[in-house]
């Protein structure tokens, strides 16, 4: 059916024409949009630290670059206009955000990454620039305008503190307004400036390099690898040159090295542990008062629950990965994805011992918070 938030197209239809393809702007993307966040708590949270926050000011040609967390006093004595406030990983600890991300779930809890709040001043931004993850850009309160081209090599300008484009020419240009929605895939140029005081939220998708993946999955294998053998060099001669590596030491090691194993499988449990892996920033609460496992239970079927917000859970087939954990459910499988599908399980529900099992471990770790109370 259609969907409102991607301009009356199906999810289906957006990601077969859009996707990682070409720009959509949406007008009224979200009609009435009430946004989920005050501006003065935005300040609340980049002056104590709980997120990721950056400032980026500018004067003339110059741009400066500071990171939080700041004092509130640095945003009274800030200037009325040409100044961006940046936080990251705001769905993390404001649950109104975190249910605008999961709007965008049509591309699988795999792929969406956080959402980034940015307040800034008329005529702020952080200048033209690239990204290299697909992102869409939601107007909250205020005007912003922005300006957009193709995917072509680009120069950044020298000394700056950010990668800010020096030759940026603009080829499509949209004033958003409240609710509107802007999709821009990977590569495409673009450069928002506020005309008056403007919330944007940014919500973004993983797109790591190969590298990051590559150093990633090497130490992933890092307790998985059991290799026989142990260097060793009969018959050495005496070393002329200590310091030098000779051909001899250099195909031993290769040797020790040879057939590094890779297999589907490792790729596959690597892959869910890497995906569902928090960043580092993050910290669970345990729970300051924890039930017996069995008042647990009838507390999630009277109650229900719901992963906690920075929790990532996905699965495949029987294995499910939860915060870069894996673990094999032999019996429940239905009841978890539902729970990875929907991050919540209504009242009403009794799991199974092997899923209650599961449940009652990842409560104690903070992972899944039970619902209101009754009353």
């Amino acid at each position: 059916m259609p969907f409102a938030l991607l301009g009356g197209l199906t999810p289906r239809v957006f990601l077969a024409r859009h996707w990682q393809r070409r720009p959509l702007v949406v007008r009224g993307a979200i009609p009435d949009f009430r946004e989920p966040l005050g501006v003065a708590e935005l300040f609340r949270l980049a002056s104590h630290g709980e997120v990721e926050s950056r400032l980026v000011r500018r004067s003339a040609r110059e741009w400066r670059l500071e990171h939080g967390p700041f004092s509130r006093a640095t945003f009274a004595r800030m200037p009325d206009s040409r100044w961006t406030l940046l936080v990251q990983g705001v769905n993390l600890v404001a649950p109104g955000v975190d249910r605008l991300m999961r709007r965008f779930a049509f591309a699988s809890y795999a792929r969406l990454d956080d959402v980034m709040v940015s307040y800034a001043a008329p005529g702020g931004g952080v200048g033209p620039h690239v990204d290299s993850y697909d992102v869409f850009l939601l107007q909250g309160k205020g005007r912003r305008r922005w300006r957009i081209a193709r995917p072509r090599p680009y120069r950044l300008t020298a000394r700056a503190p950010l990668k800010i484009l020096a030759d940026f020419r603009p080829e499509q240009e949209w004033v958003l307004e409240t609710g509107d929605l802007l999709y821009l895939p990977p590569g495409w140029a673009h450069d928002g400036t506020a005309l008056a005081p403007s919330v944007t939220y940014s919500i973004g998708f993983r797109a790591p390099t190969a590298q990051e993946l590559a150093i990633a999955y090497l130490q992933f294998l890092e307790d998985r690898v059991s290799r026989k053998g142990i260097y060793a060099d009969p018959g050495l001669k005496p070393q002329r040159h200590p310091a030098r590596l000779s051909d001899d030491l250099i195909e031993r090691y290769a040797r020790l090295l040879h057939g590094f194993p890779v297999s589907l499988s490792d790729v596959r449990e690597f892959v869910g542990c890497h995906l569902s892996e928090p960043k580092s920033h993050v910290r669970f609460e345990r729970p300051t008062r924890l039930p017996g496992k069995q008042r647990f239970v009838r507390m999630t079927a009277r109650r229900g629950l719901h992963l906690a917000a920075a929790t990532i859970m996905l699965y495949r087939g029987r294995q499910f990965f939860v915060n870069g954990e894996s673990v094999t459910a032999r019996h429940g499988r239905a009841l978890l994805a539902r729970l990875a599908d929907r991050r919540a399980l209504e009242p009403g529900i009794f799991p199974a011992e092997d899923a209650a099992e599961l449940l009652y471990t990842w409560y104690r770790s903070g992972y899944l918070d039970l619902g209101e109370a009754d009353g």
